[in-house]
């Protein structure tokens, strides 16, 4: 007797079939890919929280003296000046007697003061890092600018003790601040995102 086989019926044995799309593979990825950027993303809220606290701590310290780099009762709460100690002891570089004639000067003070205030609020808070990054930048220039890191010997003509001819902390803090900017850094573990849902942040990102 012949037998005739059905012309859609299949054999009992067959490979499994993989759809070019969704397949388990894919899904994999997909997920490595997720696990990766939210890694990505904790990893700058992490560096931007604790940047942040750099500031904010200086700002505290110089205010009420906490005996760290401030002493106690030297405070600017208690007449102390947060620029004239350092200010006047720039000992190098091209604009060293401009800095000694800033030192202690009431502007100087509160433009100093408030700078650190703010990009500390601003970094911990998540909000506003774009201005941050552009305040921060100019500060951390006055600053490289203060220690001079390409000077070999001080005005005095003693070394300088300089580590580096050009990178300091300060060009570190600066890249630091540009790139929380970059990243939305304070989408994670700040509230970058309903600052962004703000009419007037909606309508001007650039404050963003």
């Amino acid at each position: 007797m012949a037998v005739h086989e059905h012309p859609h019926r299949t054999s009992g044995f067959h490979l499994p079939a993989f759809r070019r799309n969704g397949s388990a593979s894919d899904g994999a990825v997909t997920a490595a890919a997720t696990t990766a950027t939210s890694a990505r993303a904790y990893a700058f809220a992490s560096l931007r929280l604790l940047t942040g606290f750099v500031f904010l701590w200086a700002f505290l310290d110089k205010t009420f003296g906490l005996g760290y780099a401030t002493p106690s009762g030297k405070g600017w709460i208690d007449g102390g000046s947060p620029t004239k100690g350092f200010l006047s002891s720039v000992a190098a570089g091209p604009m060293e007697s401009t800095f000694h004639d800033w030192a202690g000067a009431g502007w100087a003070n509160w433009l100093f003061m408030l700078g650190l205030l703010g990009i500390g609020v601003a970094l911990v808070a998540g909000v506003a890092l774009r201005f941050a990054a552009v305040g921060g930048t100019l500060m951390m220039a006055f600053m490289w600018l203060a220690e001079w890191p390409p000077a070999r010997h001080l005005s005095d003509g003693s070394p300088s003790m300089s580590s580096n001819p050009f990178v300091d902390y300060h060009l570190i803090y600066a890249v630091v601040l540009i790139a929380l900017a970059a990243v939305a850094a304070g989408d994670t573990l700040g509230l970058g995102k309903v600052w962004a849902r703000l009419p007037l942040i909606r309508d001007s990102r650039w404050l963003r």
